[in-house]
């Protein structure tokens, strides 16, 4: 069992599909460090100082004790966190879209390239050779 497990495990394809993943998180972690670091505050002063990651509807507030201290955190839907995770997933899903676009069209001019023309079995050269050999002799 652990054999066939060794096998299964080594085949290209699972390999392949393990660094694509590897690379792909790393390719999220990438864009949404993007968006939330660059994109979203290079875009506030374009939107009139608007910050997305403090759009907050907030349901019900916390409640406080007398001390200060928090009894119940507030509960919030954090709409800002969510438009910024929305905008990582279009960029991630688009640059894939390139990606598998690129790859679909290599692949197509491979299958259009046209194949080297094979040389003619060995017994109809022969043939030709002897058909030109009697069209001179006679």
């Amino acid at each position: 069992m652990f054999n066939e497990f060794k096998e299964f495990a080594m085949k290209g394809n699972l390999v392949d599909m393990a660094v694509g993943f590897v690379m792909g998180g790393a390719f999220a972690t990438v864009v949404t460090a993007f968006i939330q670091g660059v994109f979203l505050p290079a875009l506030s002063p374009v939107l009139g100082g608007l910050d997305f990651g403090s759009w907050v509807y907030e349901m019900s507030p916390a409640v406080l004790a007398e001390d200060g201290t928090v009894v119940t955190e507030a509960v919030a839907i954090k709409v800002g966190e969510f438009i910024a995770a929305l905008i990582s997933f279009i960029i991630v899903a688009f640059v894939m879209f390139l990606i598998i676009k690129g790859m679909n069209n290599m692949m197509k001019k491979e299958e259009e390239a046209p194949a080297a023309p094979a040389e003619p079995p060995r017994q109809e050269v022969l043939l030709e050779e002897i058909r030109n050999l009697l069209a001179k002799s006679s």
